[in-house]
């Protein structure tokens, strides 16, 4: 491992200050850039633990809105019962995301902006990788194994699937991420924080040089408290997914009123299914509906051959996360 230089700001102002030095990282529980380090993929010059800002752990679930703090552990949150009433999906992307170990270190802030685990990003035998190395070219698209990889939003350059779980509930939902950098503070949806791979695929979020993520914020919905996060996967046990999906139900009777979906382990940024929401929206709730819901869902699917089976996979795992969702609210 490169020798590198370790500072642990006791405020979010010398915290920012000091990521914003080049060949500064930040890192909170450790859990992805140790790993990250050990192995090469990534040698900064400078760690800044911003552990230590204990003013940004807390969380709240409120009547009108959910405020989680970005250093707030995946654990913690995932078994708060106001958190499992109000919000299931939520709490299960939560629990199905990593083992006990991790999710007692890990933080929210930290999960959302987790690297991709694209055996070619991670393995630096791999000369070609344009998300560690721009310019070197992608070993995916050269004939690589492919299985892993996104099937929405990549590009000529990088089809890296982004690989987290926590992040398909906040962008059905219409969260918001909270910083503070250099230059203040900002509010970001959350859909517009992560960065479609382009000719430079190592640009992943719109974060600037020296920004932390300080929170998150969803407005409380009813699509919200009925609501499941399932996941398709190698193993049982907190393998990354093959498919996934957020789904939250508002019905008036047999009908839906509002519908949310986001799609896990098929993007290569957090990915909202809203043509499936729409598909939807107006209707009533059957396996015919869900499964068509589930297919156009995955209508605009680009798919290289050892991903395409992700298309049938993921059809499936929206229409039972549908269906569940459903069950749940005592639905036939």
């Amino acid at each position: 491992m490169k020798n590198f230089t370790y500072s642990r700001p006791d405020a979010v102002g010398a915290a920012t200050e000091a990521a914003a030095a080049d060949g500064a990282t930040i890192i909170a529980g450790g859990t992805t850039m140790v790993d990250l380090m050990k192995i090469g993929v990534l040698e900064p010059d400078a760690l800044v633990d911003i552990s230590g800002l204990s003013d940004l752990e807390g969380f709240e679930v409120g009547s009108d809105r959910m405020r989680f703090g970005a250093l707030a552990k995946m654990s913690t949150v995932a078994d708060d019962q106001a958190v499992i009433d109000a919000f299931p999906a939520l709490s299960e992307s939560l629990w199905k995301a990593a083992s006990p170990q991790l999710r007692n270190v890990a933080t929210l802030g930290g999960n959302i902006l987790q690297r991709t685990r694209c055996p070619y990003f991670r393995d630096t035998a791999f000369a070609q990788c344009n998300k560690r190395a721009p310019g070197s070219g992608c070993a995916a698209l050269d004939g690589g194994h492919t299985n892993l990889h996104a099937i929405f939003g990549g590009s000529s350059s990088c089809v890296a699937m982004y690989p987290g779980d926590f992040a398909q509930a906040l962008v059905a939902f219409d969260a918001e991420v909270s910083t503070r950098g250099p230059g203040g503070t900002r509010t970001i949806p959350f859909a517009e924080l992560h960065v479609a791979p382009g000719d430079d695929p190592s640009v992943e979020t719109v974060l600037e040089p020296g920004e932390i993520v300080t929170g998150i914020t969803l407005p409380v919905i009813p699509a919200m408290a009925n609501s499941t996060y399932l996941k398709a996967r190698d193993r049982e046990s907190y393998a990354f997914a093959s498919a996934s999906a957020a789904v939250g139900l508002e019905m008036d009777g047999d009908t839906v009123r509002d519908v949310r979906i986001g799609l896990g382990g098929v993007a290569a940024t957090p990915h909202r299914a809203r043509a499936a929401e729409e598909s939807l929206r107006g209707q009533a709730l059957t396996e015919e509906t869900a499964r068509e819901a589930g297919r156009i869902a995955f209508e605009d699917a680009e798919p290289l051959d050892g991903s395409a089976y992700k298309i049938a996979l993921g059809a499936d795992v929206v229409a039972g996360a549908l269906l569940q969702a459903k069950s749940r609210m005592g639905g036939e």
